[in-house]
């Protein structure tokens, strides 16, 4: 009897791991399967986005990637195409895009001015006190990796870097915290490029 016992609860402990893994397997097959319907058009199967105005979510702190897309699902965050494809995901399916997404290797920009991108990686360091912006690096790390709610700039493409930078300025993103928005209204069209050319080449 004893013995019968055992060996039903070893079947028994089989048949759940067995359960737990097929569940994982049909998790990650329901993944996948968003990441090729609604992600990899815009932001490439693995992240590493081709086109510079789709930013690249490789490697991109998951913390930060959760919080974006429910901005854009709540409508916090503009934008008809991203409102559209987190609409019916629900916050299980987000967070297990922003896990992917964070575990993929990002792979950065060569850089395209070095000169430019010297006058950038000055600004991202030091700021310009003269003008009252302070350090990017104060907020976002000197390797510009971010945090657990601030996002690695590092290695993402100059043209999205840049094209946010200019909407912190005008105010049109309003999701994040106000002192983007009185940084970039200070930043020269010269100055939103040399860092943005900074940051899109450094790992």
């Amino acid at each position: 009897m004893r013995h019968a016992t055992a060996w039903m609860l070893a079947i028994l402990a089989v048949t759940a791991i067995c359960d737990i893994a097929g569940a994982t397997t049909a998790g990650e097959k329901r993944i996948g399967t968003i990441i090729k319907e609604r992600c990899s058009e815009c932001h490439g199967p693995t992240g590493q986005s081709s086109n510079a105005e789709f930013p690249k979510l490789a490697g991109q702190n998951a913390d930060y990637l959760v919080r974006q897309m429910f901005n854009f699902k709540s409508l916090a965050r503009k934008s008809n195409e991203m409102e559209k494809q987190m609409a019916s995901l629900s916050g299980n399916d987000i967070e297990e895009l922003a896990n992917y997404f964070s575990r993929q290797q990002l792979i950065p920009v060569p850089k395209q001015d070095k000169a430019l991108s010297e006058a950038g990686r000055n600004l991202y360091l030091q700021g310009r006190p003269e003008k009252g912006i302070s350090a990017c690096a104060v907020c976002h790390g000197p390797e510009a990796r971010g945090g657990k709610l601030l996002p690695r700039l590092a290695g993402q493409h100059a043209r999205y870097i840049a094209i946010q930078l200019r909407h912190f300025a005008d105010q049109s993103r309003t999701t994040d915290q106000t002192l983007m928005h009185s940084v970039a209204s200070k930043l020269t069209d010269e100055e939103i490029l040399a860092v943005s050319y900074f940051l899109s080449g450094h790992d």
